[in-house]
């Protein structure tokens, strides 16, 4: 830890006060919780984001970036690194491609752009309007919804790897499966920039009622409140929520942590939940639906920071 110190400090000689020492994550996530981290740095532009990562490359800091944190859960511990959260924005529609392209910045809020993209009359990202996360962790977590995913709009994305530099990924070099990115898998240390996307052209009416849709179905079906969204991946021919459910886990509560009585695969943060209380409820549901179904659950979402095995 003196070591990791030290290097956050020489950090600090080069970043400023970007630069925040052992700052508390939780305000930072969707789910409301998180230990501290030994550095945080906002990052409001590409260019910034670039000089964060690099300049944490380069004294050897673990580093990780975060959009809105919506599909992560951090230790109590925190994270013993420093984490950039991503809030590069800038959006930029080419409405004289064939076809229609708009090309993101990788903090941008990815409901947000389905959104802007609907008020133009474009189509492609209606799925997205209701998922709460970044562009970026879109990306490398092949999000979707509604029966899509970014694998069936995304045309290309610009990363940013430790020892090559700035590269230009096409969809497949992401080697997308459900839920998952080459990147995801390998854990790799590159950070999405931008990406961009094919749309189509349509009416203002007919997307934004197909929003409208989705939006509706979502507040039907999806609890309110503090949480990381969907925590397993559906198994094959099958949904984790009715596998937990099965498993009677529906409503089940450790500390200020429940399994939701609206949707079994999702977890709440109700009352000042710690992240040992959602970990808790995480494996207690595995055992569960193991010893029910013979299935392992596998998580959607991220572990960061450390663990202690229940």
């Amino acid at each position: 830890m003196t070591d990791l110190m030290q290097a956050v400090s020489r950090l600090k000689a080069v970043l400023g006060e970007k630069l925040q020492e052992k700052m508390p994550l939780a305000g930072f996530t969707t789910a409301q919780i998180g230990g501290p981290a030994a550095g945080l740095v906002i990052a409001d532009s590409v260019a910034s984001l670039e000089e964060a990562v690099s300049a944490c490359w380069q004294l050897d800091i673990p580093c990780k970036v975060l959009g809105n944190a919506s599909n992560v859960l951090i230790s109590d511990r925190g994270f013993e690194g420093v984490i950039v959260i991503n809030r590069a924005k800038s959006i930029r529609f080419n409405l004289n491609a064939e076809p229609v392209t708009v090309l993101a910045a990788s903090g941008s809020n990815l409901g947000g752009l389905a959104r802007q993209a609907g008020i133009q009359g474009l189509s492609g990202l209606e799925w997205a309007a209701t998922v709460p996360g970044t562009v970026g962790g879109a990306v490398y977590g092949n999000a979707g919804a509604h029966g899509s995913d970014i694998q069936a709009n995304l045309e290309m994305a610009e990363i940013l790897h430790p020892i090559s530099g700035k590269e230009k990924w096409t969809c497949g070099q992401f080697e997308y499966a459900y839920r998952s990115s080459v990147l995801k898998r390998t854990r790799s240390q590159a950070v999405i920039l931008t990406a961009l996307f094919r749309l189509t052209q349509s009416t203002k009416e007919e997307v934004m009622a197909r929003m409208d849709t989705f939006n509706t179905r979502r507040r039907a079906t999806q609890p309110p409140g503090a949480s990381m969204g969907s925590m397993f991946k559906n198994p094959a021919g099958d949904f984790a929520g009715r596998l937990i459910e099965a498993a009677g886990l529906k409503g089940q509560r450790i500390g200020g942590a429940e399994i939701s009585s609206m949707h079994a695969n999702f977890m709440v943060n109700h009352e000042n939940a710690t992240a040992s209380d959602v970990y808790r409820l995480i494996r207690l549901a595995q055992q569960k639906v193991k010893e029910q179904s013979g299935i392992k659950l596998e998580l959607e979402i991220e572990l960061l920071g450390e663990w202690d095995e229940i």
